[in-house]
């Protein structure tokens, strides 16, 4: 990791470089207005945005507005996002949602973090992607994506929670760039920063990546924080994410590699390295 004398020196480079090669990242979820942007992020909650794409069309041809949401019923919703993880309860959620938005915000999506996060299954990620977003507000989501890959990168250090995250990223992006930033990291860590094995070779940034330059051979001797994640271990349900992300949540030890994999997998590729 940088020095703190650095930091700033550090933040501006990795910026800079996202600026020059990807100058306009934007969210891949498909969206009209700020009410179809809040139905498409809570479905996507442990779920790919391709797969929310798929669903949205006919969701919200049925439903374009929380009105008309809001007097259906949770079956119904049910029915047009049943391809969707965790169904049951993002049925209730969007349900709870509209009929929320109808009785205490006039059938507007509001526009501060505070009252987006009253709203059923809207934690602080998804109530910091609508600020931002739709509200040009000085905001930073942190998702899996974000957390990992600015801990790698060396842009948060230390951090043991989203909102640890959160923080230091706010603190050392320009109040103009925390939108931007928000799509860089995700896509960096959707595309190229992945999770089990990085495209460190292809990767622009390596060069100023702590992760890379501590591991340029592989997966092994990582930092807990470039390695692990508050994120390392789905929650059993959007219901619980939506909780744990309204509160600063407890570390988790991250899984490793050799228990991520079946000792009946070990044992075959045992079996063809003595081959």
């Amino acid at each position: 990791m940088p020095e703190k004398k650095n930091i700033d020196k550090h933040y501006r480079q990795i910026l800079d470089w996202f600026a020059e090669n990807n100058p306009f990242a934007k969210s891949e979820l498909h969206y009209k207005n700020a009410y179809e942007l809040l139905v498409a992020v809570i479905l996507s909650a442990q779920c790919t945005d391709k797969r929310v794409n798929m669903v949205t069309p006919a969701l919200l041809a049925r439903f374009p507005d929380p009105l008309s949401m809001s007097r259906s019923d949770q079956a119904e919703i049910y029915s047009y996002i049943k391809s969707i993880s965790y169904p049951n309860n993002k049925a209730a959620h969007l349900l709870g949602m509209a009929r929320m938005l109808q009785s205490d915000f006039g059938g507007q999506v509001p526009d501060t973090v505070e009252d987006l996060m009253r709203l059923p299954g809207v934690g602080r990620k998804t109530a910091n992607v609508i600020a931002s977003v739709i509200f040009d507000k000085p905001a930073m989501a942190v998702d899996t994506h974000v957390f990992r890959v600015s801990a790698r990168l060396g842009l948060t250090q230390g951090a043991k929670t989203p909102l640890e995250a959160e923080k230091q990223l706010v603190a050392h992006i320009p109040e103009d760039m925390l939108g931007k930033a928000h799509h860089w990291l995700i896509l960096h860590g959707r595309y190229v920063c992945t999770a089990r094995k990085p495209h460190c070779g292809e990767c622009g940034l390596s060069e100023l990546c702590p992760y890379f330059k501590a591991n340029p051979d592989g997966d092994a001797s990582l930092p807990v924080d470039a390695k692990g994640t508050a994120f390392s271990r789905p929650s059993a349900s959007p219901e619980k994410e939506s909780a744990r992300m309204k509160k600063p949540v407890s570390r988790k030890e991250p899984v490793s590699l050799k228990k991520s994999v079946s000792s009946r997998k070990l044992a075959s590729a045992k079996g063809k390295q003595k081959k």
